[in-house]
This record gives C-alpha cells, sequence and structure tokens, in this order.
C-alpha cells in the first residue's frame, strides 16, 4: 500500500517548505516483490529515497553449506524465478568446472537453447509489465502466451514449468522429445511476429514515450561504479556481456549483436531487452542449425557416472546403478578440493557463484552474486528529482525481483 506522512521544515528566511514521506511497499504491485522504497516527496517531486530489503531472505547461501551439491540446484530456482532454468545452469557448469567434466557439443548448444528460451521469457514479462504500468495492458495479455509455450517446453524437457530444477551436473536429465522440438518450432514461427506487433504497440507510440523516455537515467560510469551488469547496464551504453567476454557452454560459436543504449534511461532499457529478445532468437535458430549438422544425435549427458545420475530405468532394475543414485544425491561422492567464481549472462546481467570446496560432500562456502541486489543499491539516485509516476516505471525497467534481490 502507499501510505505517508506530513513533515514541515523551517528554511532560510523563515519560509515554511512541507514535505511527505512516502511508503512504497512492501506489499504494492508497483514493487514487483516484497520490498520497501521510502520516498520523501515535495508535491509530486522525489526529493530523497530509501529502500528497505530483507523481507524475503531466506538464507540459501547458509543452507547451501549444509547440502550436497545436487541438492542446491532446486535453491537456485527461487532466485530469479522467471528464468529459472539460467540459474540453474550457471550452477550446473560451475561445478562441472570444479570437477573437471567436459561437455559434448550437442548437450552444450541444447543449454544454450533452453538458457536463450529463458532470457526471452524474462524480458518478455519485464516490457510488457512496463506497458502495464504505462497504463497499457493488451500487450501483457498478447505476450503472455508465449511465456506459456516457454513453459510448456520446458515441461517437456524437464516435467516443470516455473522453478524448473532443470537438468544435471553433467548434461540434461534427458533429450529433448518430438513434441519439445515440434513446440520449440512453433514458438521459433509465431514468437517473431507477436513481437514486431508488440513493438508497434510501444516503441513509436508517443505516451508510452513520454513516459519513460527521462525517466530513471543513470550514466556509464555511475552504472559501472554501482556494479551494474546485464541490460541494465547496456542500456547506460556499455557492451559487457558474459557470454562474449567470458564465453561459456560454447556460445563462442554463436554469432550475435549486443545491443546497447545511450542514456541509461528507461527507455534505452526497454529498446535493449526489446532487441535482446531478437537475438536470443537468432541464437536459439543458430544453435538448431548447429545440432542438426552434429554427427552425434543422442548425447544429452557427459560420460560422468561418478557424478551424473543413472537412468531411473536402471535405478529400478540395477542394484549399483541404485547404489550411485543413493551416493550422488546424499552426496557420499566427495568433490575434489578447490575455490573458484563461475559467472553466466542471467537475464538481468552477471549471476556468479563464488564456491570454496574443502572436498567434502557440501560446498565450505557458496555466494551467489545476484545482479539484482547490486543494482537496486542505485535505485534512490535515479528516481531523485524525478516525479512519483518516474519512479514506478523505472522500478518495472530494472526488473527488480524480489527472490534474486533477497536470497
Amino acid at each position: 500500500m502507499l501510505t505517508g506522512s506530513q513533515h514541515i521544515k523551517l528554511e532560510e528566511g523563515g519560509l515554511e517548505k512541507e514535505t511527505i514521506t512516502l511508503n512504497i511497499g512492501p506489499t504494492h504491485p508497483a514493487t514487483h516483490g516484497v520490498f520497501q522504497n521510502i520516498v520523501e516527496i515535495d508535491g509530486e517531486r522525489i526529493v530523497s529515497g530509501d529502500a528497505t530489503i530483507g523481507y524475503i531472505h531466506r538464507a540459501f547461501e547458509k543452507i547451501a553449506e549444509h547440502r550436497p551439491y545436487y541438492q542446491i540446484t532446486p535453491l537456485t530456482d527461487r532466485l530469479n524465478y522467471c528464468s529459472a532454468p539460467i540459474n540453474n545452469m550457471g550452477w550446473h557448469i560451475t561445478v562441472e568446472k570444479l570437477l573437471g567434466v567436459e561437455l559434448p557439443k550437442r548437450v552444450e548448444y541444447l543449454r544454450v537453447i533452453i538458457m536463450e528460451l529463458a532470457r526471452i521469457a524474462d524480458h518478455l514479462i519485464c516490457n510488457s509489465i512496463l506497458g502495464v504500468d504505462t497504463g497499457a495492458y493488451s500487450g501483457f495479455l498478447y505476450l503472455m502466451q508465449y511465456r506459456e509455450l516457454v513453459y510448456e517446453i520446458w515441461e517437456e524437457i524437464c516435467g516443470s514449468r516455473l522453478t524448473t530444477n532443470i537438468g544435471r551436473i553433467g548434461g540434461l536429465e534427458r533429450d529433448f522429445n518430438d513434441i519439445a522440438w515440434r513446440k520449440l518450432d512453433k514458438f521459433m514461427k509465431e514468437y517473431p511476429k507477436a513481437l514486431k506487433e508488440f513493438e508497434k504497440l510501444f516503441t513509436r507510440n508517443r505516451i508510452f514515450m513520454d513516459r519513460t523516455i527521462g525517466a530513471g537515467p543513470i550514466s556509464a560510469e555511475r552504472a559501472m561504479s554501482y556494479g551494474f551488469t546485464g541490460p541494465n547496464l547496456r542500456a547506460a551504453g556499455v557492451d559487457y556481456d558474459v557470454r562474449v567476454q567470458q564465453p561459456y557452454s560454447s556460445y563462442e560459436d554463436f554469432d550475435f549483436i549486443i545491443p546497447v543504449g545511450t542514456k541509461g534511461d528507461t527507455y534505452d532499457r526497454f529498446l535493449v531487452r526489446n532487441e535482446e529478445m531478437w537475438q536470443s532468437l537468432s541464437i536459439i535458430r543458430q544453435a538448431i542449425e548447429k545440432i542438426e549438422k552434429l554427427e552425434d544425435k543422442t548425447s544429452y549427458h557427459a560420460d560422468v557416472p561418478q557424478y551424473y545420475l543413472p537412468p531411473k530405468n536402471e535405478v529400478y532394475n540395477n542394484m549399483e546403478a541404485l547404489i550411485y543414485q543413493f551416493k550422488i544425491v546424499m552426496g557420499e561422492i566427495d568433490v575434489p578440493k578447490g575455490e573458484l567464481y563461475n559467472a553466466v549472462e542471467g537475464a538481468n546481467g552477471e549471476l556468479g557463484f563464488y564456491v570454496i570446496s574443502e572436498g567434502g560432500r557440501s560446498p565450505y562456502r557458496l555466494h551467489f552474486r545476484r545482479p539484482c541486489f547490486i543494482y537496486y543499491q542505485a535505485f534512490p539516485e535515479m528516481v531523485k528529482g524525478g516525479l512519483i509516476s518516474d519512479a514506478i516505471v523505472t522500478l518495472s525497467s530494472l526488473n527488480v525481483i524480489a527472490g534474486e534481490l533477497d536470497a
């Protein structure tokens, strides 16, 4: 809810100046999650702001220190739940680096398809809800059917939709079935048309432009000082992308453009995310073509039986497979000692995992670098001097996800 209190200040010359302290949140549609913004306003102009977080802090990092590596994957789902597969893959890639596991090209390309679908689903939500926050509901309703189609593809691959727990350390749980490929083909044919129509609704819409251009700007220098990454940094004009700077999952095999803005305002963030969806579609198209050209037509995991869960039919019928299943899930196979930081390009920016292994069943220390947590601290500075309505659309365009913010 929006609640507030009045304050009267005496300025020089004995003049009175009245300001109001306004609470946006912690439970309010404009906050897109459970967190609070306390702003002091003079009329409709924001004088200062303060952010309060931690309402849904769940101590994931501490929990992870008491769980086997395999059982940490569901925790990552609850970070940015709008693009959970990227969180899952990021964690799996980190553990695979620690173990020294190398994946077949086909597995890496399949992962790329899953991660780029997740990026599209995330950007789709962010930009369509930005439309809702500026008073245009139709774009959101129109695009949501395609997020649903993405969820159906994931459902065919892993059986889950939102918090996917998709894949395994060492690859995927199962190969894409025929239904998954058909639904992916349907998405690749239909979504580009829908995205074009969405852009026609908003990109040159005078009302939308008036609401977003100049709202919540940040310079490239300030964004880098805060530690911005992802679309919010690229909107400020910095072409940093983990997929290019530190390629993983064979992203070096793909040809794509890093879109950048100039002013770092709400409109630039909208345009960057829209263009990134086009680039993700191109990457998926390239991945499908590359998979078709591979001689390997069946691989969906690496040959590492000591770390990769055995097939369920073997677990039910073979004592050795049952033992391995138990030992891997319960963490009875020690992970080598080591310390590393690994990052992937999450939908909101650089999603990093800093892990220290002492050789036991669980990490000695694990830290999640959540992009939301880092760039949200700039929000008070970005909205200072602007209108309340500007603060709402700025927050929306930053795409702050409460689960990733608090962890």
